[in-house]
C-alpha cells in the first residue's frame, strides 16, 4: 500500500510538471524566448518565383533581426499541397512557417485535402496582393474589354484562353469574368505562367488573364494589349488601363496574394510576435520597394484579418467553381 501510495504522489507529481510546462510554453514567456533556434520557411512552389523571391527577403530580414538562421525549403507539387501538408504537420512552435499564395484558398474549394484548411493553420498576415490584368494577343481585333465581349460574344467557343494550369488564379479569374460578362471562351491549360506567355506570345493562344509581373514588360513594349485589370482601383503604374469592375461589371474582383500561415494550436503571443515583427517590416522603405519590384503591393495585415481573408477567399472561389463546373480531382 504504502509503495503504490509513493508510486501514485509520483505520477501526479510528473503529471503537474507535464502540465507546469505545457502552460509556460503557451505563456508569454515563449514568446519572450522565441526564436530560439533555426525558423523554417515553407514555401509549396518551385524557387525563383515571386512567392519565392519574397519568402527569401523575409528569411534574410528576420534573420538580421533576430540573429537566428532563417532558411526557405521550396517544397513544390501537388498545386501546393505537398508543402501546405508539410506545415500542417509540422510542430506547433513557430520554427516551421507557411509562405503560400491564393492557391491556398482555391485548392480548399476545388478537391479533397489531406488537411483542413481553417482547423490545421493559424493564419499569421497577408504578405502581399498581387494583381490580375487581361491581355490579348496583338492580333486579336479588340482595343478595349467592350470591343473584346462584342467579338467573344459573335462567335461563341472561338477563341482560347490560357491558363497556368486548372484552379489556378488565373483560371478563375477567366471563368468568373466568362460567368459576369455572358461570354464562351475555351480553356487551355498550360504547366506554368512561363509556359503560358510563351503560348500567347507566339499566338497559339490569344486570351491571358495574368499576373500583371509576369506581362508587364511585354505590355510596355507593345507585345501584349492591356484591356483591363482585375483589381477594385486602377492600378498607379497604368493608370491608363480600366478595371473589370468600372466598365460595367461591379463586384469583379481578384488579387492574387502571398500570406504566411503557422501550424495551428502555434501559441498565440508567438503567432503575434511573428505578425509584428512582419508588419514592422513590411512597412519599411527597403522592403517595400523590394516587394513592388516583383509587381506586388505589401499589405501586412492582423492574424485575424487574414484568417476572415483566408475564409471569405474558400467561400467565394467555392461559389465560382461550382458555378463554373470546373470538375474536381479525383
Amino acid at each position: 500500500m504504502h509503495t503504490s501510495g509513493v508510486l501514485r504522489h509520483r505520477s501526479k507529481s510528473i503529471g503537474a510538471l507535464l502540465s507546469a510546462t505545457a502552460l509556460a510554453a503557451t505563456s508569454p514567456v515563449a514568446a519572450q524566448d522565441y526564436p530560439r533556434k533555426q525558423i523554417e520557411l515553407v514555401v509549396p512552389f518551385a524557387a525563383g518565383g515571386t512567392t519565392d523571391n519574397i519568402s527569401r527577403l523575409i528569411a534574410q530580414r528576420f534573420s538580421d533581426s533576430w540573429s537566428q538562421p532563417v532558411i526557405v525549403n521550396n517544397r513544390p507539387g501537388g498545386g501546393s499541397t505537398i508543402g501546405n501538408n508539410f506545415v500542417a504537420k509540422a510542430a506547433p512552435d513557430g520554427y516551421t512557417l507557411l509562405v503560400t499564395t491564393i492557391s491556398f484558398a482555391i485548392n480548399a474549394a476545388l478537391q479533397k485535402l489531406p488537411y483542413d484548411s481553417i482547423k490545421d493553420f493559424a493564419p499569421i498576415t497577408e504578405l502581399a496582393s498581387l494583381p490580375l490584368m487581361l491581355v490579348v494577343h496583338s492580333s486579336v481585333p479588340a482595343t478595349n474589354l467592350e470591343e473584346f465581349i462584342a467579338l467573344a460574344k459573335s462567335k461563341p467557343g472561338a477563341w482560347d484562353y490560357a491558363t497556368a494550369g486548372t484552379g489556378t488564379s488565373p483560371h478563375l479569374a477567366a471563368e468568373m469574368f466568362k460567368a459576369t460578362a455572358g461570354v464562351d471562351l475555351v480553356h487551355v491549360p498550360y504547366k506554368g505562367n512561363a509556359e503560358a506567355i510563351n503560348a500567347l506570345l507566339g499566338g497559339h493562344v490569344k486570351i491571358y488573364f495574368a499576373l500583371v509581373p509576369a506581362v508587364l514588360q511585354h505590355v510596355k513594349a507593345g507585345t501584349l494589349r492591356p484591356l483591363a485589370v482585375t483589381t477594385e482601383k486602377r492600378l498607379p503604374y497604368l493608370p491608363d488601363v480600366p478595371t473589370i469592375a468600372e466598365l460595367g461589371f461591379p463586384g469583379y474582383e481578384i488579387s492574387s496574394w502571398q500570406g504566411m500561415f503557422a501550424p495551428a494550436a502555434t501559441p498565440k503571443d508567438v503567432v503575434a510576435k511573428i505578425n509584428g515583427e512582419l508588419v514592422r517590416m513590411l512597412s519599411t522603405p527597403a522592403v517595400r520597394a523590394r516587394i513592388s519590384q516583383e509587381g506586388a503591393d505589401p499589405v501586412g495585415s492582423t492574424p485575424d484579418a487574414f484568417a476572415e481573408r483566408v475564409k471569405s477567399e474558400i467561400a467565394k472561389w467555392t461559389k465560382v467553381i461550382k458555378e463554373s463546373g470546373i470538375p474536381r480531382p479525383n
